[in-house]
């Protein structure tokens, strides 16, 4: 069955991260592993991804809605404009992640990707250099055989920093990189594979 064809229900077999928890359920079965090339969605997928760096996954999304408001929407040339008097102000908003790092970098890595538009490449098409264009698809059997990172993720990370992003190690490459379906991590044996 598609992607687009299942229902959210909790028949389903998801993968284990996923098989359990209703807040993932939505997440798991409409967004995470689906290919997204829109370079806007993209930079929300990697603002969530910073956000989440030793944090669970599910404080992201309960906090999701309050962050997209908060953050204008992850509209870069928004947040690329927040001030000092607008992130202190963010960070008294109990409905966001309140740490001033990862805000900082938030609005650091919005004036990255004007940057990276001002000189002519587009965000989407500068990440998916790393995968050729393309989705890869990894078959892991259990959760447990995927990695946190990789050599492509390192790489991506690399020059994410070079062009000065922040808060982009490896392992929130990686993540990022199974958010937009860069990679295909769904399980063996997951109605989304």
């Amino acid at each position: 069955m598609a992607k687009d064809q299942h229902q959210i229900d909790n028949k389903s077999k998801r993968c284990p991260w996923a098989a359990t928890d209703e807040v993932f359920h939505a997440y798991h079965d409409t967004e995470w592993g689906v290919v997204e090339y829109d370079s806007r969605r993209m930079f929300e997928f990697l603002v969530l991804e910073l956000m989440q760096a030793g944090l669970s996954w599910r404080t992201i999304l309960l906090k999701r809605e309050s962050m997209r408001a908060a953050f204008a929407q992850f509209v870069p040339e928004k947040i690329a404009r927040f001030r000092e008097a607008k992130i202190e102000k963010l960070l008294q908003n109990p409905g966001i992640i309140r740490n001033r790092l990862k805000v900082n970098a938030l609005v650091n890595n919005a004036k990255c990707y004007l940057q990276l538009e001002k000189e002519g490449s587009d965000f989407s098409a500068f990440i998916w250099q790393f995968s050729a264009g393309a989705p890869m698809d990894n078959a892991w059997c259990t959760q447990e055989q995927m990695p946190s990172k990789t050599e492509l993720s390192d790489l991506m990370s690399k020059q994410l920093k070079a062009y000065g992003f922040k808060f982009i190690g490896s392992t929130i490459c990686y993540s990022f990189m199974q958010a937009i379906g860069m990679v295909n991590d769904h399980v063996k044996g997951c109605d989304w594979r």
